[in-house]
Parts: structure tokens; sequence; C-alpha cells
């Protein structure tokens, strides 16, 4: 007999700007079943990315951890025995205890980032961090660069409308994989492309699914969009397509920017970038007649040490050309300025010390190796809860990575879905739920709505959410009288909607999604940029640009920043060139069939990818006698990893792609992607540059 199918409503919890609305089969069994976009939310307009759409793979994946575990033998040894979640809370609580009495409080470090991005799940943690005075997590491995640079011209993280696509005769995509990593932006670009003939650009380092779609690609060497920025400056300056009123009336700088840009033009920006002069000139011709060209700015280009200074410099192009004035003009990274969520009970921030230590989350191998400094000041940390993120997979610097958890001395407890890196490393586990499974509440990156998750099916006996551990903890540590414990998942989303005027849960989930769209004049800043004297900033101080977080002066880039200048400009004396020893630039760009590390254990994602590849020109391939499919070594002073030669020319000459974050164990040797990559922080707000980075090649 055929089950019934009803549908429920959701979001995805995925660390992905779409956030997209969901429509999820629901079976008279109590499991999922096919997952589609919504059609009724005006941005995700039933389109999503195939991995989430086989959702059920994930959910009803007989590898799911379903028990809590307590390691029997050595770390890494994956000896378990199976135990109660009273038992194993009480585990937990009692090694914390003791490690705060030997060492003090902040020798525990809560660990967390954006396995799941619900507003409850993920951000729970901190209140009981707060609570307790465990350390607090500076967070660095994906925003800092690009929002710090975003909001160095603005003022603000905050930008068009996506929908205002639709009103655009140019559409730039700048730095992002749309198609493997963004569906919806592609869905709206190409629908306005059929609509009105709009031309779409692509600007990338290597040929993505996106740039064979577009009708410009536009494809550099890795760490020089600042330097295409500024040469298209140079020539909307030369040749009268510059909007000066708007300039005089909006923003702070030009007349030095326009001095500054003489000497960086197309003939000056074409060896730093592999562009042709031709194709510099028309792609500034283009945007310049173009006064409604949208610029859709990604993260991909950001993730480098001049990663902030090139979200600035792309971000100043249509400052100025003026194409904020206008519908379908200007541009977008994010819209996380607009939503005014007010989580402050539940992430406990009421009782935020500003003297407990920080601990940069991209350094956790040299804060677990126990490096003087990145320790900031205080105790060894001997004790971690991890929730949401799988560090000794995509953390930087994994060789010190995976040898801080094998310490003796620490204990790891993770809380996670599958038996992942980190989790086989870890002294307890603890088997979580899946968004279907939990109640929580989202809110678009690169879009506008506020979506609710509501629980949809009962989870298999054992696994249980974020907020859970974490109010069975604060009991066990007696913190559970204080504000924001001792609340369902349902109260604690009732205060948070109540608190940032958007009614009760129950009325949100009944609405499905609220759009917290601005008016168009805030949108395009035509009351004023978000910077005290209302302008746009083509000379920022970068000693005072930050994202909401720690300023820079805290982290110790002060001589890094003073090196970022005042003005856009190229950022090679930055970057971790290539030299003789590592003749290659590469980049670890993401994968259409993985998420990060999540998706790796699905079987039709592993069938899709295949294997970890590296991506070499044909000339690089044959000047080192590599043929497609060989086993080849990519090393540089952190470590050695093993890939499998892809030959097409997708990249320039110097350049190699890995795309996706395999398992560790994928690779031959056993050693991941990010065993490459250094976790020195960019200036001059913290980040890490997984895409500047360089090594040698040599055929196995």
């Amino acid at each position: 007999m055929n089950e019934t199918i009803r549908i429920g409503h959701t979001a995805c919890p995925h660390d992905c700007p779409s956030t997209c609305a969901l429509e999820v089969e629901i079976l008279d069994s109590g499991r999922i079943g096919r997952v589609r976009g919504a059609k009724a939310n005006s941005y995700t307009d039933g389109v999503i990315c195939a991995k989430v759409a086989r959702y059920a793979e994930r959910v009803h994946h007989p590898d799911r951890l379903t028990k809590p575990l307590i390691r029997t033998g050595s770390k890494g040894g994956g000896a378990w025995k199976e135990a109660g979640w009273d038992e194993t809370l009480d585990l937990i609580a009692e090694r914390f205890r003791q490690a705060a009495e030997r060492y003090g409080t902040e020798t525990v470090w809560p660990y967390y980032y954006a396995g799941t991005m619900g507003l409850i799940q993920r951000d729970g943690i901190h209140r009981l961090r707060h609570a307790m005075r465990w350390s607090y997590q500076f967070d660095s491995i994906c925003i800092n660069p690009a929002w710090t640079g975003y909001h160095a011209g603005c003022g603000a993280v905050r930008g068009l409308d996506p929908r205002e696509m639709h009103e655009s005769d140019v559409i730039v995509i700048w730095g992002t994989n749309a198609v493997a990593t963004q569906i919806n932006v592609m869905r709206h670009a190409t629908q306005t492309r059929k609509e009105r003939g709009a031309k779409i650009v692509v600007i990338d380092v290597y040929d993505t699914e996106t740039m064979r779609q577009a009708d410009m690609g536009l494809m550099l060497k890795p760490g020089s969009d600042a330097a295409l920025a500024c040469a298209v400056m140079h020539v909307l300056f030369r040749d009268g397509l510059a909007d000066r009123d708007y300039m005089a009336r909006f923003t702070r700088g030009s007349e030095a920017l326009e001095t500054h840009l003489k000497s960086r033009g197309p003939q000056w920006a074409a060896p730093i970038t592999g562009l042709s002069v031709e194709e510099i000139e028309a792609f500034a011709h283009l945007v310049g007649r173009t006064k409604n060209s949208f610029f859709r700015l990604g993260y991909g280009f950001t993730r480098g040490r001049g990663g902030a200074v090139s979200m600035h410099a792309a971000l100043c192009i249509p400052a100025v050309t003026g194409a904020w004035q206008v519908k379908g003009g200007g541009a977008l990274h994010g819209n996380g300025d607009i939503f005014g969520i007010d989580s402050s009970v539940v992430k406990g921030t009421r009782r935020a010390d500003p003297s407990i230590r920080h601990l940069d989350q991209s350094r956790i191998g040299a804060i677990l190796t126990n490096d003087p400094e990145a320790l900031n000041g205080g105790p060894p940390v001997t004790a971690m809860l991890i929730q949401n993120t799988n560090p000794v997979n995509v953390a930087p610097e994994q060789e010190k990575v995976r040898r801080g958890f094998l310490r003796d001395d620490l204990f790891t407890v993770v809380h996670e879905q599958f038996m992942t890196e980190t989790a086989e490393l870890a002294d307890v586990v603890l088997p979580a739920t899946m968004f279907v499974e939990h109640d929580d509440i989202y809110r678009g990156g690169g879009h506008t709505h506020i979506l609710p998750g509501p629980k949809l099916i009962d989870p298999p006996e054992g696994p249980k959410p974020n907020h859970h551990v974490i109010e069975e903890l604060a009991r066990r540590l007696g913190v559970s009288e204080m504000e924001g414990f001792g609340r369902t998942e349902r109260q604690l989303l009732d205060n948070l909607t109540e608190r940032s005027c958007l009614g009760t849960y129950d009325e949100v989930v009944e609405k499905r999604w609220v759009d917290k769209a601005i008016a168009f004049e805030e949108a395009h800043y035509l009351n004023g940029f978000a910077h005290p004297d209302g302008l746009f900033h083509f000379d920022p101080d970068w000693t005072d640009v930050h994202n909401g977080q720690r300023p820079a002066k805290t982290m110790g880039l002060q001589g890094q920043v003073e090196r970022l200048g005042t003005l856009p400009d190229h950022t090679g004396h930055l970057l971790e060139e290539a030299d003789a020893g590592h003749p290659f630039r590469l980049v670890t760009a993401p994968a259409r069939n993985y998420l990060n590390s999540s998706f790796a254990e699905t079987a039709t994602s592993q069938k899709k990818e295949v294997r970890p590849t590296a991506i070499l020109n044909e000339q690089d391939a044959a000047h080192l006698k590599i043929a497609e499919g060989d086993p080849i070594a990519l090393s540089n002073g952190r470590g050695e990893v093993v890939l499998h030669a892809v030959i097409a020319n997708k990249a320039m000459v110097g350049t190699v792609v890995a795309e996706g974050i395999w398992p560790n164990k994928a690779h031959e040797n056993g050693c991941g992607i990010n065993t490459l990559i250094g976790a020195d922080p960019i200036a001059p707000h913290g980040g890490a540059a997984f895409h500047d980075c360089r090594v040698a090649i040599r055929k196995l």
C-alpha cells in the first residue's frame, strides 16, 4: 500500500547565503522524501541545489550516530563503549569542572560554527560559555575579510534586494561560483537575461560552471581582484564614465582616488591579473555605460591576505559610476544588518565579560599545540565542547590541529550527526539531531527573509538537539537558574521573535517566512551611507574598520594594517606569492556536491565527485610530465596532500584548483587539503587565507 505524503515547510539550515525556503515530503512512516524549493518564496522561487533536494540520504543514513559514545582506548583508535545520556552528561560536567579547578575557567573552550545556521541550535552554546566564564571564540573561518571590506565602504553590511536583479541590464557575479554554492543567484540572473537581455559577467580565478554560463568571463590570477577594480575605475575616470555629481554628494576621497588611479590603468593591471588590456577595457565600458549594473560580490575573492582590500575595491566601482541611484544598480554582498533580530537571551550576552580571553577559531592548531601567542595570555585549553563544525577537516594547518587533538591532557566532547574526523579523536561523542528533527529559525544571508524551521519529524531514538545538551550541562554545572536557561526551544524562539518584533514563533511558522526588505532609498543608501558622515568611503581608516567583533588592534595585526594603504590598490605584497620552491598558487574551491565537510558522507555526493582532484593547466601538466588521473603531491612547509590530476585549461598557468573539502582519509596519505593552508590572520580584522597558498607539485 502506498504511503500518503504531506508537505512540511521549513528552511535550509546550511551555511549558504541562499537560505532556501523548503517544502519537505513527510511520509506516514515518519521518514522524509523529496525536498523542494518553495515556489511561493520570491527569492527561492522553487529552485534549490541537488544535494539538499536529496536530503533524505542524510537524515536516514545508516551511519548516523544514535548513541552517546565514550572512548575506551587510545585517541583515534576507534574503541568506544555505548552509554546513556545521563551517565555521559554527568561525566562531561565533572571533567569540565575538574579542568576549571586546575587551570581556571578559561581552560574550557566551547568551539562551534555554521554546521547549522539556526539561531537557537547554533548560538545557544554562547549562553553556557558566558555563564561559565569559559574562553570566548573569535570567529574567523569565513566572513571577516569580506564583511570588513564591505563595511569599509558602506558602513554596514547591507545592499540591494537580490530580486532587483530583474531590473538590471548587467549582472556582475564576482568571486562566487553560484552554480555550485548559491544556485538562486544564477536562477535570477539567467531569468533576467531571458526577460530583458541582461548581460552576465563572471569574475573568478578559474573557469567555473558559473563562468561557462556568462556572456563575459574574466579569469584572473588569484589575489589580483583589487588590481582589476583599480584599472576599471581608471578607465571610468579617463573616459568620462565616472558620475562626478554623485561622488560629490555621496562619497569621500574621490579626488584622491582619481589621482591615485592615474598610474593604475589596464596596461598596469594586465600582467598582474592575467587579463588582456582589451578585456579590462571592455568590462569597464560595459559597467560604465550601464547605470543599472548589479554587483553580486561573493566570499571567494576575499579569502586571501588582501581580501578586505579586494572587497572594498570591487565595491568602489558602483560608487564611481553612481549605479546606486537607480533600480537594479549598486551592490550586494550580504544583508545581515537589515534583520533586527534580538537573540541576546539565547546567547546570554548580558553576562558577557570583555576581560575573558578570545581564541581565534582559525588558529585552533596553534592553540591546541600550546603556542603562547595563540593562547592570548591564558592557560592551555584542556577541555572542549564542539558543536556544528569539524575542525580536524576544515580548519587550516591540519597537521597542527590533529596533533593538538591527540594530546592526552585534552578532554574533547563532540556533538555530531556522523563520526567525523573530529569525532574520531574525541573522548566523548554525542549524537545530534538534524534540522527537520528540531525547532529553529533562520535568516537569509543573501536575501531579505527570516524563515522558521519547525520540527517536522521525530529523530531516531538517541540523537538530541544542541539545545538539550546546553540545558543539561547548565543544570549539572549549577547555572540553570540564570536568564535564558530552563526554557524549551519553543519558549526561546518566542522570546527571540517577540523581542525582534516578529510576533510569536507560531505566527512566523504560519506565515512560512517574513520579508524584511528595506525601502529602496535605504537599500541604495540614497539617504546617506551608514558611516557617521553619511558618505561612501573610498579611503577607509583600516585601523577602525571591523565587522562587529573585536577591532583589529586586539588581534596583533597593527603592522599588517599599516600595509593595506588608504586607497584601493593591488596587495601583492601581502599575498603568499609563488616562489622558486613553490611555483604554484593553490585555490581550495567549493565542490558542487559538498558543502564544507557536509554531504561528504552521502553516497550520491561521493559518486558525483568521484575522488579528490587537482585541476592543472595543460602547459603546467606537460612541463611536469603529468597525465590525466596521475596521483600527484601538493606540498609546502605545512605538509603534503595527495590528489589526482585533472588536466584542463580551466585555470591559468601557475594556478592549481582543488575542489571540495574531502574527508582527510579520502586522500591517499590521509592528509586533507587544509593541511596546506596557513592560519595566520588576515589584516585588518582576522580571517583565514584559504585561497592564498603556494605549493610545489610533483608526480608520484
